[in-house]
């Protein structure tokens, strides 16, 4: 058995452990985990997650949870705010820098957090899953997101599947990417 397809099989246990979704054992530190996988394992992931989203109802009945793709919320994002066809508009004309300098500001992470809290309330749910970080870049940077959901979560662990590399102290993006610093999330698995 590969050791990804060995960590994928420890996933279930973990969410639905007393542990994680009573924050237990963090020393006061917020409730947010990382799920790294090598990005070429991509559509192996994206399988995974459905199963989970299958499985947790039976595997504990009574859990409140929402999963966030990153790239379907920026894409409904942009569609409630009229904005999507304009901002295609601008790629298919100007190219892409153009694209992404004109997304600066409605994409900008604090607003991106208000609005995944509107979809996650954390008041409603146990448990958020976020997948869809790689479709969103270089649109949405996940470390700006986590750092801006910090005092929004409250007390709701969140579990993000990151393709690329956590190290603990930083998240590169693909394995490839520069590293950014990020340290306040723990590893769902090892």
């Amino acid at each position: 058995m590969t050791p990804f397809k060995n960590r994928l099989d420890k996933i279930l246990d973990r969410l639905t452990s007393d542990e994680l979704l009573s924050n237990s054992g963090l020393g006061n530190e917020i409730g947010f985990y990382i799920f790294d996988y090598p990005s070429e394992y991509e559509m192996e992931m994206r399988e995974h997650i459905q199963f989970i989203l299958r499985q947790l109802p039976k595997r504990k009945p009574d859990l409140r949870f929402k999963h966030i793709n990153l790239f379907d919320l920026i894409l409904v994002y942009l569609k409630n705010r009229n904005l999507l066809d304009r901002v295609l508009d601008i790629e298919s004309k100007k190219g892409n820098e153009a694209l992404l300098n004109s997304l600066k500001g409605p994409l900008d992470a604090k607003k991106i957090a208000k609005e995944f809290i509107t979809l996650a309330p954390p008041e409603e749910n146990d448990l958020v899953l976020v997948s869809g970080v790689g479709s969103a870049y270089p649109i949405l940077r996940s470390h700006n997101l986590l750092n801006n959901l910090h005092h929004l979560m409250e007390d709701t662990p969140l579990v993000m599947f990151y393709p690329g590399v956590f190290t603990g102290q930083g998240l590169r993006l693909f394995g490839k990417l520069k590293e950014t610093n990020y340290y306040r999330a723990f590893q769902l698995v090892v």
